[in-house]
């Protein structure tokens, strides 16, 4: 995608206050880059190359990546993981997948095979331990995916630990509000693509409004959009920082981007440090 579509990379700094957060943990950096569309036509090399840089230049305890690494065809994920192979981090890197990386019957395990080739985590309806027993990290299934169950995995967890939830939709923060998530990592959204500044992505207003609008203009902002109705329904949660209930969420904006392109909505490397409440 050409850079005038895209806007020039921006990392996002960000606090988040975790109750119970171990003394050990205070300070604690994390990485989340998400949403890479992969395929020679959504991001280029360039920006591949300053998102790994920006990543490893935060020194890392750990790099979370939450999902759609490829667009339809799994192959280039083996190019992809080439690249990914030059993250640093004190932890490891742990990944779950996005709905454009299952596209396929065999895109999960391609995709997955060339993440664990380069000793990338990926988990799948799993729970990970990277910073110790006093700070779980749970990957869910895609929320689009029929083993999207979070009932059995997030039960395992005593109320009284905190924990990271990476899971790649973040329309899943409604339904994990019935359990404890200190901070849930999502994507998916690309942001928006279009944003009215000082308001926030344009799909979510146009919705809104959609019937007081001239029918010509809404036949110019369908152009706009395209398919950007279907992606969520929560598009308030489209990109930041967002408190759903006694739940914390961050939604990523992502490195890939679709046409029409980018507005006010730029590609986004996150670095999160964790702090006590």
């Amino acid at each position: 995608m050409h850079w005038l579509l895209t806007g020039h990379l921006r990392v996002d700094k960000l606090t988040v206050k975790i109750a119970n957060l171990p003394a050990s943990l205070q300070g604690t950096t994390l990485v989340q880059l998400s949403d890479f569309h992969y395929d020679g036509l959504r991001l280029s090399e360039e920006m591949l190359e300053e998102a790994i840089a920006l990543s490893n230049e935060a020194e890392p305890d750990l790099v979370l990546l939450t999902g759609d690494y490829v667009t339809d065809d799994p192959s280039p994920i083996h190019k992809l993981a080439h690249r990914l192979k030059h993250l640093e981090s004190r932890c490891g890197i742990y990944a779950i997948l996005g709905n454009h990386d299952i596209h396929y019957s065999y895109s999960k395990a391609e995709v997955t095979d060339a993440f664990t080739s380069i000793g990338v985590h990926v988990l799948w309806n799993e729970i990970a331990y990277p910073l110790g027993k006093e700070l779980p990290l749970v990957g869910l299934a895609d929320y689009w995916s029929p083993e999207f169950k979070p009932v059995p995995i997030m039960n395992q967890l005593d109320s009284t630990i905190p924990r990271i939830v990476l899971s790649h939709n973040p329309d899943t923060a409604k339904i994990l509000q019935q359990w404890r998530v200190d901070l849930q990592l999502s994507g998916h959204t690309h942001g928006g693509h279009i944003v009215l500044p000082g308001i926030g992505p344009l799909v979510f207003y146009y919705k809104k409004f959609l019937k007081k609008l001239p029918k010509k203009l809404r036949r110019w902002i369908l152009l706009l959009l395209g398919d950007s109705f279907k992606v969520v329904r929560y598009w308030e949660w489209a990109q930041g920082f967002h408190q759903v209930g006694n739940n914390q969420l961050y939604v990523n904006r992502g490195l890939g981007t679709y046409r029409p392109g980018r507005l006010f909505c730029p590609p986004e490397v996150t670095v999160i440090t964790l702090v006590s409440q």
